[in-house]
């Protein structure tokens, strides 16, 4: 389907004959809390079954988590049968994690906002809180291939369709880029201009040039994949992730092939990114 078709399609009908089924949601609360509830839900039942939860994690979208933190202290939820990896952190120039203590550290946020918010009786120990390792990334390929895959990886989709931080390579052919390790790489001019516009305040020039990031192989190997878009550029970005060509010049297609995959679609997302006649 050519882009001014898909581009066009209303938000009355946006999701039908989709390659990745959309749940439309009338808000960015409704998107957050679906997320988190599914997270909540997923626990519960897993604990139980007596069996463990692993979740692949983002920071980026976060609306999720403040709801999550309070479900969990407000239902006693024990985390302590779970596993959280989190699917990125950026990089230094010399490939080392920046400065946990960092504005744009995902592991300083989850330290926050996440753990530092949880009932300490009710968290897991910090061994099964996890981020990929620039000295040493097979090591989680290795333990999400030994676990089967993580129950769900949840995430967000960039302005190029990058999942995680596995930016476009149009040259690779899709079954090699969905066979991506987790490795350290390069951030897109795309990804450093959005990032640095909605986190630094358009300061892109101090933007991280590298991350670490969870491969496409890990990510699909994940029994569901959820992911939320919630901005004004997620119109266009939503409609090319469901109903593109799947090619790795924009990663989200590449979800068209999971078995269980949903976007979850607010009141933003969901409309036109522009009128027909006008671009």
């Amino acid at each position: 389907m050519n882009p001014r078709d898909y581009y066009a399609i209303p938000s009355d009908t946006l999701g039908k004959d989709a390659k990745i089924p959309l749940e439309l949601l009338p808000s960015s609360e409704e998107v957050f809390k679906t997320m988190a509830l599914e997270m909540v839900e997923t626990i519960t039942e897993n604990n139980e079954a007596g069996e463990k939860t692993v979740f692949i994690l983002p920071v980026g979208p976060i609306g999720q988590y403040p709801i999550f933190v309070r479900e969990v202290n407000e239902r006693k939820l024990s985390l302590k049968n779970c596993l959280f990896i989190n699917m990125d952190e950026y990089l230094t120039d010399d490939n080392t994690y920046i400065d946990i203590d960092s504005l744009l550290s995902f592991r300083g946020f989850m330290k926050r906002e996440v753990y530092g918010k949880i009932d300490p009786e009710l968290l897991m120990s910090e061994s099964q809180r996890l981020f990929p390792d620039p000295t040493n990334p097979e090591r989680i390929d290795i333990l999400i291939k030994e676990l089967g895959g993580a129950d769900i990886c949840f995430g967000g989709i960039g302005l190029d369709g990058h999942i995680a931080f596995n930016e476009p390579m149009p040259k690779l052919k899709p079954k090699k880029f969905m066979a991506l390790p987790t490795r350290i790489t390069e951030i897109s001019l795309e990804t450093k201009v959005t990032n640095g516009l909605s986190d630094l305040g358009g300061a892109i020039d101090v933007m991280p040039a590298h991350a670490i990031t969870l491969g496409m192989k890990s990510i699909l190997l994940s029994k569901k994949i959820r992911i939320g878009v919630f901005r004004d550029w997620h119109r266009a970005v939503v409609r090319h992730a469901a109903y593109g060509e799947a090619s790795s010049g924009f990663p989200a297609t590449l979800l068209q092939s999971h078995p269980d995959a949903k976007i979850f679609v607010n009141d933003v997302a969901s409309g036109l990114p522009y009128e027909a006649g006008t671009a």
